[in-house]
């Protein structure tokens, strides 16, 4: 079929089965992270484990998932993103369902461990498949979306685990959850490919429309422009390390210490707790997809800059999320919750952006690798 004819033939959507899919990783991604978080209360009772013991177990994950972000991207790069993240999904399903067997403080710190490196995976596989399989005007929607997979997992994971604990216990809930990645593997390894051109669900107008969209250097150039560590000497990259790790601070609270401290320091129960821990990520599932969304139709229009309408949704969401240091000195529930969801909100705001700029500042083979360093800054 000849360029001409592409542009006339209506175009498949298959890139945004891609981007629900990228989405559904997160998702469960997320989902398997925070369930720790959710069950810390019966862990630590069935397991005598210590407050600060567990504090040792949440570390770990993070731990393992920063340092393996730099060879996580190499990975990605080298083998392609549908071995990288469909491994990457199937390997800490593994370790999700395993942590059922744990028996004490060292085998769930073990499990912990082997989640981070899996999970270590996920973001910068979707990093690449974002730049591959959607031209730069979707850039910011299609990360605003995928990375929504957090709130919208956090959102409704955190009753349905509840809800799950209370039926079949904390042992139980980790299984399910590792099955349920272990089927999205199957799914993904069935349906996706690295190049949008050998996905015979791609018809030629779509995949015009991608290619149009995307510069030439993104396609052709396969050499390494710079060494990975020269990226630091970059003013952008080193505002993305800052930027990052001011976001992911306070991120980081909701899916680890928040349940605990709704029910010891809010007194609610715990089935209180796991409606009450997912307003603000349902809220930030929300607000995410719009910032997205509005960022690239803001470009569109011509009105502001690339850069300028970045700036302005990146700032702006994190002085919103600044609101969450009033959260712990109020009193009222009710207030504490509303100061929560807007401090989750500006985080995604500004999470929304940080996923699309590497695409537009980074060098084509060094834009996962970027992402590996501002995420090792960031969570170590």
């Amino acid at each position: 079929m000849t360029a001409l004819e592409a542009t006339k033939q209506k175009r498949t959507h298959v890139r945004w089965i891609v981007c629900g899919l990228m989405w559904a990783a997160i998702a469960i991604n997320f989902i398997d992270r925070t369930t720790l978080a959710i069950a810390t209360p019966h862990i630590m009772q069935d397991l005598s484990i210590t407050t600060e013991e567990m504090g040792m177990v949440m570390s770990a994950f993070f731990l393992c998932y920063a340092l393996l972000q730099i060879p996580a991207g190499f990975v990605s790069e080298k083998f392609g993103q549908r071995k990288a993240l469909g491994m990457s999904v199937l390997w800490w399903s593994i370790a999700t369902a395993l942590t059922g067997l744990a028996t004490g403080f060292k085998s769930i710190l073990g499990m912990r461990m082997i989640l981070g490196v899996g999970e270590a995976g996920a973001y910068p596989s979707n990093a690449a498949i974002t730049r591959k399989w959607f031209p730069k005007s979707e850039r910011a929607t299609v990360g605003g979306i995928f990375d929504s997979g957090q709130k919208f997992g956090g959102a409704f994971g955190i009753p349905i685990l509840t809800w799950l604990m209370i039926q079949i216990g904390w042992r139980g809930t980790f299984a399910i959850l590792g099955v349920l990645g272990i089927i999205w593997a199957i799914v993904w390894f069935a349906f996706f490919k690295d190049d949008s051109a050998k996905n015979k669900h791609v018809n030629a107008a779509e995949l015009a429309y991608i290619k149009s969209g995307q510069d030439t250097d993104e396609t052709s150039n396969k050499a390494m422009p710079c060494k990975w560590y020269e990226l630091l000497k970059f003013r952008n990259m080193q505002a993305m390390c800052i930027g990052f790790f001011a976001t992911n601070y306070s991120s980081y609270f909701f899916i680890t210490w928040l349940p605990m401290y709704l029910m010891k320091d809010r007194g609610l129960s715990f089935a209180q707790m796991g409606f009450a821990a997912s307003l603000p990520l349902l809220c930030g599932a929300i607000v995410e997809v719009i910032a997205g969304w509005s960022s690239d139709k803001i470009v569109s229009s011509g009105k502001f800059s690339l850069t300028k309408t970045r700036k302005m949704f990146l700032c702006g969401g994190l002085i919103l999320a600044s609101t969450i240091g009033f959260a712990a000195v109020t009193e009222s529930i009710y207030v504490t919750l509303f100061l929560l969801c807007c401090a989750k909100s500006g985080t995604v705001i500004a999470a929304s952006q940080t996923w699309a700029i590497p695409s537009e500042i980074a060098p084509r083979q060094a834009l996962l690798l970027g992402f590996k360093i501002v995420l090792l800054i960031l969570v170590a």
